[in-house]
């Protein structure tokens, strides 16, 4: 085969951003040169939920999990040198994707980029943050609109910007199947082509449908990860030709970028996180006729904490050498014919089909959101039960424990820190900015704004307006949230006991006897505080705990430390804290302080998330019971330690 029948590579990304938008400008740059051939933006949570850096729910959240981008100028700095026609940029974005998509346009147009010709995506799939992440903002019905207003206007203003990442990856983190992430995702990407096809003359709709790609997760059981792949290619075209009468198949393609299952990385014997991740890799590049159009893997060390610029280097690395050292893009597909394969994909498009047309029924997605919500929490509980009973084997977790300490580590602990002082300096230069901006001019668009989502006109004209006038992330929130109002999306975890209580006839005896001794039943408070939205974690602790016979309070994410020693006060005997984002000093450090305030000082908090050990060292000074790891992954160790923790004759001994 010569060179010029080759197929051509993927587009080669790596999902970055930290500390400040010059520290991430100089990383990008730096992986352009070394062979990165896209660029896929990490926002942190304050920019991901509509809050600017001051804020005091972004306190201790600000930079941690990506790049804050407050306003033009924090836009301008993070692509500096950066040529935006030239480039193909991922933007992980969705309650403001938006406004971060018309900070990037008047960016591109200060560069003097044909705006018409920039390429890239904004996530913007809001449907899945109702299931999965939690970073959403307004209620499902609105946030539907926006998903449209984004695409309704790339369509007619960036023709080469996918509008939309259908987005399936976050589902599998938070426990689905293979057939619920391939029938939730499509459900979603009915809910938006519903909503579009209004919106553009008939003739156009077709190539619309063309601009819809998704972003999709692929996981270590490869061969079924694969054969999902091609299931996903049939039914979307499926879907596109008997659903949306979409007759040009070029308009039917289905066109996806990919990350692989971070939720499968470990805390233990982490180094073999990269065996892992390539394995991963092969399901979504192997088959010619369903492989990924963009691919971005996770560092080795994920589940320590975040990676350094030579983590991430190594995982490109890794994807550089199947693309350009081995045959695999010389070769048509590998597995048409096999029956195997065949099988597999039928019987994935079987159920998926069913699923579908279950959600259907419910008036689709939207009308969904909270049984998916549910089915979700129970199939990761199911997925849980496997490794903890050893029917799914983990090496290193729950099988071959015994290894050689890691020399990856070093001393930095094999992951990169983020100083603290970076919060206080991004918040003195939005004040600056705030202060150097044309005030009436914000005040004027922030009018425009709010008028074209109470007429229910497209909120992207106005945004760029916006954008272009110094308008900030929060005050653009702002007037969504006061225009449609908040949301708190559904928990999945019921008070009801679940079917799931097998093996579980010690720990409901103790929780029995224990509540008798309390005088009352034994009351576990399980909070979310900061703007972490990955709540995977702390749903299953609830689950477990709710099964195994404790009365539980969970009220889902996003709640400060003030609200959650509020509920505190209702009679918990135990406070469980769940936090992700790397923002957990600060945030227990002001909880524990509540705490004492509140006369709460005697109720034993325990806290789970993905903690260095010096900074469990820090937790455990400040008063912390116990901390959890992603190590830790017997609940019902976690459950036990809640029954002694409240227990009031270990109280008394001690």
């Amino acid at each position: 085969m010569t060179d010029a029948s080759k197929d051509k590579p993927w587009l080669i990304r790596t999902y970055a951003g930290h500390s400040t938008a010059q520290a991430s400008n100089a990383l990008y740059r730096s992986n352009l040169a070394r062979g990165q051939t896209g660029l896929s933006v990490a926002f942190d949570l304050p920019t991901q939920t509509g809050y600017d850096s001051d804020h005091i729910l972004a306190r201790g959240e600000v930079s941690k999990v990506g790049v804050p981008v407050c306003h033009l100028g924090d836009m301008r700095t993070l692509f500096d040198q950066i040529p935006l026609e030239q480039m193909n940029t991922s933007m992980t974005i969705n309650a403001t994707a938006p406004w971060l998509l018309a900070l990037y346009i008047a960016v591109a147009e200060e560069q003097g980029a044909d705006v018409a010709q920039l390429q890239g995506t904004v996530q913007n799939d809001l449907i899945k943050e109702y299931l999965s992440r939690g970073t959403y903002i307004c209620p499902p019905k609105p946030s539907l609109k926006m998903i449209g207003d984004v695409a309704e206007y790339c369509y007619s203003h960036v023709p080469k910007w996918n509008p939309m990442n259908v987005c399936s990856y976050h589902l599998q983190e938070a426990g689905a199947t293979p057939e619920q992430e391939l029938a939730f995702a499509l459900a979603t990407a009915c809910a938006v082509l519903d909503d579009l096809r209004p919106r553009v003359a008939p003739e156009d709709f077709p190539a619309l449908c063309g601009r819809i790609s998704f972003f999709v997760n692929a996981g270590i059981r490869f061969v079924t990860e694969m054969c999902k792949m091609r299931a996903f290619v049939d039914l979307w075209d499926e879907i596109l030709r008997d659903r949306y009468g979409v007759a040009d198949a070029r308009h039917r393609r289905f066109r996806y970028g990919v990350q692989v299952n971070s939720l499968g990385l470990t805390e233990q014997q982490p180094e073999n996180n990269v065996y892992r991740i390539l394995i991963e890799m092969l399901a979504v590049t192997l088959s010619k006729r369903a492989r990924a159009r963009a691919v971005q893997l996770p560092a080795w060390n994920e589940a320590l904490g975040l990676p350094r610029p030579w983590d991430q280097q190594w995982s490109m690395r890794m994807q550089q050498i199947l693309a350009y050292e081995s045959d695999l893009l010389e070769y048509d597909d590998l597995f048409d014919g096999n029956p195997a394969v065949d099988r597999k994909v039928q019987a994935l498009k079987d159920e998926a089909r069913a699923e579908l047309a279950n959600i259907d029924s419910m008036g689709g997605a939207i009308g969904a959101i909270d049984y998916m919500k549910a089915r979700l929490v129970d199939s990761n509980a199911d997925r849980l039960n496997r490794i903890e009973r050893n029917q799914t084997v983990v090496v290193g977790v729950n099988r071959w424990t015994e290894g050689e300490p890691s020399p990856l580590m070093g001393e930095d602990g094999g992951i990169m820190v983020v100083d603290p002082a970076v919060e206080q300096e991004q918040i003195s230069r939005l004040q600056a900015w705030r202060q150097t901006r044309d005030a009436q001019a914000v005040t004027a668009a922030l009018a425009d704004l709010r008028a074209a989502a109470v007429e229910g006109r497209n909120i992207m004209p106005a945004s760029i307006l916006c954008a272009r006038a110094g308008v900030t992330t929060g005050e653009w929130a702002a007037q969504m949230r006061a225009v449609h109002g908040e949301y708190r999306g559904p928990t999945g975890v019921s008070k009801s006991v679940s079917n799931k209580t097998e093996g579980l006839d010690d720990i409901r005896a103790a929780v029995d006897a224990v509540s008798d001794r309390l005088g009352r039943r034994l009351r576990f408070l399980v909070g979310k505080p900061g703007l972490d939205g990955h709540s995977n974690g702390a749903e299953q602790i609830a689950f477990r705990a709710r099964d195994c016979g404790m009365e539980i309070d969970y009220e889902g994410i996003r709640l400060t430390p003030e609200q959650i020693v509020t509920a505190a006060q209702e009679g918990a005997h135990v406070v469980g804290l769940s936090i992700l984002s790397g923002s957990h000093i600060p945030l227990v450090e002001d909880l524990m302080d509540r705490m004492r305030v509140a006369g709460l000082g005697h109720i034993p908090v325990i806290v789970g998330g993905i903690i260095p050990e010096e900074d469990a060292r820090r937790l455990k000074s400040m008063g912390v019971a116990k901390v959890y790891t992603p190590k830790d992954f017997e609940l019902n160790a976690i459950m036990a330690d809640i029954v002694t923790l409240a227990d009031p004759a270990d109280l008394a001994a001690a």
